[in-house]
């Protein structure tokens, strides 16, 4: 998996010399073999205003670094992101609304400490296509290539995980919530993008623990 990646990254590397996408891309990848404790994941999650990545922007971003099998809660960062049009409808959903945002950072700037708070970690989502497909059109803005980093799903280890059990996955089972019901992890307010990335992380060691139950478990078997 790590060597189609270095290949992937190799398209883009004289593009994107002495960018914070090449400072990050310089730290050394971790080797799948590794069980999953020893491995350094920087688990995040965006809000948006639509689900759209072509029309919709992304209006904050937190992350959180998980770090021998532990939350490190000092890690824990929170980015609201200055928006270039109207939130509309979606601050039904997360609550930001055009005024929070007048005051964010800018994408460029935001992308830019995400790129060094990632480098030598793997990065962890629920739902990873939606925030990597708006984090790759700022990234693909700005230096014209997309993140390119090794990826954990843990929506898409649940499905597997599931479906290998031929258990029927019904409604709502998949989001984040359901996930952490299985696990007994307490009920969160979502859609807050910090507290998403915090409840994912807990996901993450809760589904990393169980399935290795004392034994074993390699970086390979989660991606």
């Amino acid at each position: 998996m790590m060597w189609r990646l270095r290949m992937r990254r190799l398209v883009y590397q004289r593009r994107i010399a002495g960018t914070a996408l090449h400072s990050c891309w310089q730290a050394p990848l971790p080797s799948t073999s590794s069980d999953w404790r020893k491995v350094s994941f920087l688990v995040a999650d965006a809000e948006m205003s639509s689900l759209d990545a072509a029309t919709g922007e992304l209006l904050s971003v937190g992350w959180v670094v998980v770090e021998n099998g532990a939350i490190e809660l000092g890690s824990a960062q929170h980015h609201l992101i200055r928006s270039e049009r109207s939130v509309g409808h979606s601050a039904t959903i997360h609550n930001l609304r055009d005024h929070d945002l007048i005051d964010g950072s800018t994408r460029d700037r935001v992308l830019g400490s995400f790129l060094d708070a990632a480098a030598g970690k793997v990065l962890v989502f629920h739902n990873a296509a939606l925030d990597m497909a708006f984090l790759n059109k700022i990234s693909r803005r700005e230096f014209n290539a997309p993140v390119l980093m090794p990826l954990v799903d843990t929506l898409l280890q649940e499905e597997k995980l599931l479906r290998r059990r031929e258990q029927p996955i019904k409604a709502g089972e998949l989001r984040l919530q359901g996930c952490r019901e299985r696990y007994g992890l307490p009920h969160f307010h979502g859609h807050n993008a910090l507290l998403d990335a915090l409840s994912t992380a807990e996901l993450l060691i809760a589904m990393a623990s169980r399935r290795s139950a004392g034994r074993s478990l390699t970086l390979g078997q989660l991606l």
